[in-house]
């Protein structure tokens, strides 16, 4: 593999003309990329497969390296395999059809089951401030909204009574989402007990407010959010669209159609939902466990 790296390198610099930098940057994205190889057993380019590429990208990924740098990687590594075809050094390329990384879609955050219970649980206590933010954090997790619809959803758009609320959403479309029997207990004791001492003006009419009576900003209730994950003991980063995240995976992993998920998510592409059939990738390989008959 070194060898043929150094005939590429020597190609380029010398019959295509490249700089001198561009050689020393191929040649140490190559390099790079053989020590993966020779660590995997993988001594050959002809041994090399689009696994063990997968894994390397991934792992370069993994360890922190820029977008923009493994998609630089790659192309380093499809020139090569390139010039070996045209070189009948090689027989196939491997490479021929990868995407480029930066194509990739950044898989969401998400919680467990467990993780959610902790942190709803870390909103614990009587006082009016933690009653508003169980609402608050009950309704995030139940309704999956995100956190501008969260901050700007008003008394009208509430209907408690028949389990649902309407909220806009992007593009100015309104939609309609069920509030789960939790959410919907802890937004009744809020708005019973403790906002109606919080309003200063009748005419602010959004659900939750502050202690001035003013409604919430979006920076406000991720500094709230990321302060009951710490109090959880959660480590990972945790936002609002955390939750939304969670809330879509776990309706997921209980049978929800994903054309369902879509319309309470209020996305206009199906193509945006589907990146969360990549997220539950523990249901289905127990799936393929219990079902396959050689798994």
């Amino acid at each position: 593999m070194i060898a043929l790296v150094e005939q590429f390198l020597d190609h380029v610099q010398f019959e295509q003309g490249l700089s001198p930098k561009t050689r020393e940057a191929y040649g140490n994205d190559l390099a790079d990329f053989s020590r993966f190889a020779q660590a995997a057993g993988v001594h050959a380019p002809r041994e090399v497969t689009r696994k063990l590429l997968m894994e390397y990208l991934e792992h370069e990924r993994d360890r922190g390296l820029a977008m923009n740098s493994i998609a630089r990687r790659l192309v380093a590594i499809k020139v090569f395999f390139r010039f070996l075809v045209q070189e009948n050094l090689l027989e196939k390329d491997v490479t021929a059809v990868m995407e480029s990384p930066r194509l990739w879609k950044v898989l969401p955050d998400t919680l467990s089951i467990k993780e959610v219970d902790n942190l709803l649980a870390a909103v614990g206590g009587d006082d009016p401030t933690s009653v508003r933010d169980r609402a608050m954090m009950e309704l995030l997790y139940a309704s999956g909204l995100r956190v501008s619809e969260l901050a700007n959803l008003s008394l009208e758009e509430l209907n408690l009574e028949s389990g649902y609320l309407r909220c806009t959403g992007k593009g100015n479309k309104t939609r309609v989402v069920p509030v789960g029997g939790k959410a919907k207990g802890a937004l009744e004791r809020y708005l019973a007990e403790v906002r109606p001492k919080q309003v200063k003006n009748p005419a602010v009419r959004q659900v939750f407010l502050t202690r001035l009576g003013r409604g919430f900003s979006r920076k406000t209730v991720w500094k709230q959010i990321g302060l009951f994950a710490r109090r959880a003991g959660i480590t990972k980063k945790v936002s609002p669209h955390t939750l939304r995240h969670s809330f879509a995976t776990h309706l997921l992993a209980n049978g929800a159609p994903l054309r369902m998920i879509q319309e309470m998510l209020g996305h206009a592409d199906i193509a945006t939902t589907q990146i969360y059939t990549h997220v539950d990738q523990g249901r289905l390989k127990s799936v393929h466990q219990q079902f396959h008959p050689r798994a």
